[in-house]
């Protein structure tokens, strides 16, 4: 029996050095805990993070920490960001009009400043605060558009939701690739020294934007043209994937923002020709397993008794807690200034909270970003402390967030 165990354990330490066998794991395991999930109503997320907690070193060590799938994170960011970048389409913005513009910019500033405050005042250091900052401007509309389409609610409240829905992730993508291509300045010696070290910090931040925009902008206009002469969705999805692929690898080797750059890229496809539709609608079938393993990825870095951290218990609660006054605050301000009705000032607030897929995506960016490698000990395990500070942020919201927004919403109509 010893030495059947003792075969069992070598031969389970092989397997999981081998990524593809890891990769196919953890997608059985998320699937049926993705199910389980389901069958009790909560979000299939949550199966997907529990699941990779328990596979991960935390629990059965199947897969061990930090194993090298960084590669999947960049893929699921690049075709987050792309899709994201899509929403962008002029005459969808048009329609929309200026009332859902006001209430997304107040709701995304307020909250970024406020939690930003609020953890540097609880001594986390500027440069995290202000990517936590960042990070907190996300939210998961997928549960929300759930509700609504199983209450079959329709209205002016509904119409301004959708808008603020489809705005809300590109607005905080923005936030986050200026945050972070500022924040790794200021974490980076030789930016800070000297009397011009903030004007030449601001500068490269700039800079890097541009350059980012740029790169995705042209790539968007390469993937146009290699595809608008083919019909065969095959050759389509092939050419656009390895189009995104290759702009993805120069933008992490150049130090640009692979987010802003295939968000650019999204952009100038939906507006470049009403056609490239089409390619959002190829890419769709990707989007399940990658997103799937995103999160399990996630669920692998999880570590329960790290969260029963002091420290991770005190920031979670205050980036939670700043986070859900300032989203509701912000769209209320905004409602104000913009003069909606009341239900919109009173109610759609709360259809912000649930937080998911781009924050974990965010954080998990910054993990894997070779500047941070570069970083001092203490500075990287402020990284891993934000890591599970967004991921106990994510579980709280995900499983209260979609009940407040069913009260919201059925509240809104009642009084619409």
């Amino acid at each position: 029996m010893n030495v059947l165990i003792k075969d069992f354990l070598e031969f389970k330490e092989l397997l999981s050095q081998h990524t593809i066998f890891v990769i196919g794991l953890l997608l059985i395991f998320g699937y049926i805990l993705g199910k389980l999930a389901d069958k009790i109503r909560l979000p299939e997320i949550t199966g997907y993070i529990i699941s990779g907690l328990l596979m991960g070193d935390a629990v059965f060590k199947v897969i061990p920490l930090h194993s090298d799938l960084s590669i999947v994170t960049d893929i699921a960011l690049a075709l987050i960001a792309l899709t994201i970048g899509g929403e962008f389409y002029i005459t969808k913005l048009k329609v929309m009009g200026k009332e859902v513009m006001i209430l997304t910019v107040f709701q995304i500033l307020l909250t970024y400043i406020v939690v930003s405050v609020s953890l540097f005042l609880f001594k986390m250091e500027l440069p995290f605060a202000l990517l936590m900052g960042a990070i907190a401007t996300a939210t998961a509309p997928a549960a929300t558009v759930a509700i609504v389409q199983s209450l079959r609610a329709h209205g002016k409240f509904i119409d301004r939701l959708y808008g603020i829905v489809a705005m809300d992730d590109a607005g905080a993508v923005i936030i986050f690739s200026v945050t972070f291509a500022i924040a790794t300045g200021m974490l980076s010696p030789h930016e800070a020294a000297g009397s011009h070290g903030a004007l030449l910090l601001i500068f490269h931040a700039f800079q890097e934007i541009i350059f980012s925009v740029a790169v995705g902008a042209l790539f968007g206009f390469l993937i146009h043209k290699v595809t608008t002469k083919h019909t065969n969705t095959g050759e389509v999805l092939i050419l656009t994937l390895a189009l995104v692929l290759v702009e993805t690898a120069l933008a992490i080797f150049f130090h640009l923002s692979p987010l802003l750059s295939n968000m650019a890229a999204g952009a100038v496809l939906i507006n470049i020709s009403p056609r490239n539709h089409r390619i959002f609608r190829i890419l769709e079938p990707l989007s399940p397993p990658i997103y799937a393993l995103f999160f399990i990825i996630a669920g692998t870095e999880l570590n329960p008794v790290i969260l029963m951290q002091k420290e991770i218990l005190l920031f979670g609660m205050v980036f939670i807690l700043s986070r859900a006054l300032a989203k509701y605050f912000g769209v209320s301000l905004g409602a104000k200034v913009a003069k909606s009705a009341h239900n919109i000032r009173r109610y759609l607030g709360l259809c912000m909270l649930p937080q998911a897929g781009v924050a974990i995506g965010l954080v998990l960016m910054i993990q894997a970003s070779p500047v941070i490698q570069t970083m001092t000990e203490a500075q990287q395990n402020i990284i891993v402390l934000m890591v599970n500070v967004v991921l106990l942020a994510v579980f709280f919201n995900e499983l209260t967030g979609p009940p407040l927004s069913k009260y919201a919403i059925v509240s809104a109509m009642e009084e619409e």
